[in-house]
Order: structure tokens, then C-alpha cells, then sequence
């Protein structure tokens, strides 16, 4: 089974725009760098400040490859550069959790 890496960002409330703009280019670089983008979600409701970013991917060792790759990537590249140029992150936190709940019943729609 996979582990899921979920990465906490505290961003600028007014450069909301920027940072979907990095998920966007993550959308389109993190997958080929070879992990399962769940998504990334930038601030809706509540907090203006809180956004999360979620992949899956096979292991600790696979994640370091995945990493290498991501920071051989040309979109991957400008997308680090881009965050370190405009500066609306202001921090970031990742943990990497295991799914133990599964397997789930069926969705019920009401």
C-alpha cells in the first residue's frame, strides 16, 4: 500500500492567485515526475491563509527518486523558482501518513 504525503502551506492571504497558479503547474509536473497527485486546495472558506497539497507514492525510496526527477523537470524547476521569486508561501509542511482505514463500504448517496 502506497503512503500519502500531505503538505501544509501557510500562504499570503492576498497572493491566493499565485499559489493556484504553482498548483496548477504541479498538476501538470508532479505526476510525470512519477507520484499520484490527489490535488492541491487552496483556501475556500475559513481560513485565507491555509492552503494543503496530497500525493501518493510507493514508498520513502521511491519518493527520493520522484524528488530527483520533480527537481529535473523544466516546469518542475521554474515552478521552485517561481515560489522563491514571488514569496507567497510562507511556510510549508509535509508528513508522509499510511492509509489504515481500508478497505471502506460502499458510498452511500442519499
Amino acid at each position: 500500500m502506497p503512503i500519502t504525503c500531505f503538505i501544509h502551506y501557510e500562504i499570503d492571504p492576498g497572493r491566493t492567485e499565485a499559489f493556484e497558479q504553482y498548483a496548477r503547474n504541479w498538476g501538470q509536473a508532479i505526476p510525470r515526475a512519477g507520484a499520484d497527485l490527489i490535488g492541491y486546495f487552496a483556501p475556500h472558506e475559513g481560513s485565507a491563509t491555509t492552503a494543503y497539497a496530497a500525493y501518493n507514492i510507493e514508498n520513502l525510496a521511491a519518493y527520493e527518486a520522484y524528488r530527483a526527477r520533480l527537481a529535473g523537470d523544466p516546469l518542475g524547476r521554474e515552478n521552485f523558482a517561481f515560489a522563491r521569486r514571488e514569496r507567497f508561501i510562507v511556510k510549508e509542511d509535509r508528513i508522509f501518513l499510511r492509509l489504515v482505514s481500508a478497505p471502506h463500504a460502499p458510498l452511500v448517496k442519499a
